[in-house]
């Protein structure tokens, strides 16, 4: 396809909206504690927005529309989970885990948390959950470069290698300059822009179909099955679906954002700002996958994009029904989606790398500047790396984020749970559940054991673990002090 200028001058007008967004909140990061965390200055909004985006990355507009063009109303078990895991998340997890941060020294990232609340002066249970979040995190950014390379391979006909680099550029410039402001204020603006592209899409491919009826029957006519939710499903299959909602509890980008919240009380606000953000945005993701199947068995001419590869759904439903100038608002949400989850997913590495690595091993004594200079320096590492993993053109999007999401869920997400809510916790609990998750989702997705999800074994066997080998020693009084303490604090002021 030839470059269409309105499409190519929004993009442009967007991305440099991102980066001044990114200048501004450099002209607020003074010290590490705001490059990683913003100084703990989000408000309701913003925090809401902001974990919804750094959360539904271009999995939302184009792996799930993909898959839900594909196999029908069957693949939405998916987005039944998410909601119901991001729910809990939001209400057992997000207050405290903001209380229980600052209470234990403090902690700007999940290795500093959980090294402070099980008071593990070895430095192990850092190490091991830092080198957890940079192996997974590793390969959840090169999905994000991926979906960001197929978006600007598609939409200006770029080779994918050239797309690869012009997809990551934008991101990893703000990112490296305003850090996590940056990170979330442009994530707000992400957020908007992708709602309004995922309930604007649908409506139009409907009136363009001819209507609900017509369009329903025109999806009939392609298959039958495609209304069935139990089409091509089985007990396990739809368990392994809905079980993407546990991976809430352990993403540390998403997590972050409860820690960076200004106090206990946005967390129930952001709660119901980011729930209803999320039902409709999931809402309209189906639903443009969905109709997509009406529109293009109507329209075989325009069908070759989307025949070959499923994932370009939303993409081409875009360039097709709307002027360039619509279109390039709407592409532009992917790339939103696409930015918000790379930009966090960055920051958090860099994080650790900097935080967990260099100030606790190498240089104790670094001054905050010269902190913030090295997690910048991360953030290029890191990404370089990403880009490097993302080279093949034959990635798919929903399978790299899956894996991931998975490692993280079963690594952290029991870690996290039990740990907000159980004073009996202990160190070597908490370092058996992060092993025990990690191992179980990579032997479990090795060998496909059963076609279960790998995240649901891994989730079970590390809280089995985190509760036995708690059981077999006790905590310190220290960590039942301040663990009782944040809980009276928690609920002292949500």
């Amino acid at each position: 396809m030839s470059v269409s200028n309105p499409t190519l001058i929004t993009f442009v007008i967007y991305i440099a909206a991102m980066v001044l967004i990114g200048f501004m909140a450099y002209r607020s990061t003074n010290n590490l504690s705001d490059y990683i965390l913003g100084g703990r200055s989000l408000g309701s909004v913003v925090t809401a927005l902001s974990a919804g985006a750094s959360d539904m990355s271009g999995w939302l507009l184009m792996g799930l529309p993909g898959a839900i063009y594909m196999s029908g109303l069957s693949e939405s078990w998916i987005a039944i989970g998410l909601i119901v895991g991001a729910y809990l998340n939001w209400l057992f997890v997000a207050g405290r885990l903001r209380v229980q941060t600052e209470h234990n020294g403090d902690a700007l990232t999940l290795p500093d948390y959980f090294s402070s609340r099980f008071e593990d002066k070895s430095g192990l249970l850092r190490i091991i959950s830092a080198v957890v979040i940079l192996v997974f995190f590793t390969i959840y950014c090169a999905s994000g470069i991926v979906a960001g390379a197929r978006l600007f391979e598609s939409t200006f006909g770029m080779s994918y290698e050239t797309a690869l680099w012009a997809g990551a550029a934008a991101t990893i410039a703000y990112t490296f300059v305003g850090g996590f402001l940056a990170v979330s204020w442009t994530d707000t603006v992400q957020a908007t822009l992708m709602i309004f592209a995922l309930l604007l899409t649908p409506i139009i491919v409907l009136l363009a179909t001819g209507g609900v009826d017509t369009t329903f029957l025109a999806i009939e006519a392609q298959d039958p099955s495609n209304f069935d939710m139990l089409k091509g499903t089985t007990f396990i299959g739809i368990i392994s679906l809905m079980g993407w909602g546990l991976g809430y509890f352990g993403q540390p980008h998403i997590l972050a954002r409860f820690m960076a919240a200004d106090s206990v009380k946005s967390i129930a606000n952001a709660r119901r700002i980011s729930m209803t953000w999320m039902i409709l945005c999931l809402g309209g993701t189906v639903a443009v996958g969905f109709f997509g199947i009406a529109y293009f068995s109507a329209h075989p001419e325009v069908a070759g994009p989307v025949t070959e590869n499923h994932e370009r759904v939303f993409i081409e439903l875009a360039k097709i029904l709307f002027n360039p100038w619509v279109a390039g608002v709407l592409l532009s949400a992917i790339l939103a989606a696409v930015m918000s989850t790379l930009s966090c997913q960055l920051l958090v590495c860099s994080s650790a790398l900097t935080e967990d690595f260099y100030k606790t091993f190498l240089r104790k004594s670094a001054s905050q500047v010269e902190l913030v200079w090295v997690g910048r320096a991360m953030v290029l590492l890191v990404a370089l790396i990403a880009i490097a993993m993302a080279a093949n053109p034959e990635n798919r999007v929903l399978g790299l984020v899956s894996y991931a999401w998975a490692g993280f869920g079963a690594a952290f997400g029991p870690v996290v749970l039990i740990s907000v809510i159980w004073k009996d916790m202990t160190r070597n609990g908490a370092l058996a559940g992060i092993l025990v998750g990690a191992i179980t989702v990579v032997v479990w997705k090795h060998f496909e054991v059963m076609g279960l999800y790998e995240i649901i074994p891994g989730f079970i066997f590390a809280s089995l673990a985190i509760y036995i080998v708690s059981k077999l020693g006790e905590p310190t009084a220290g960590m039942v002090q301040r663990f009782q303490a944040a809980e009276k604090d928690f609920h002292l002021n949500k």
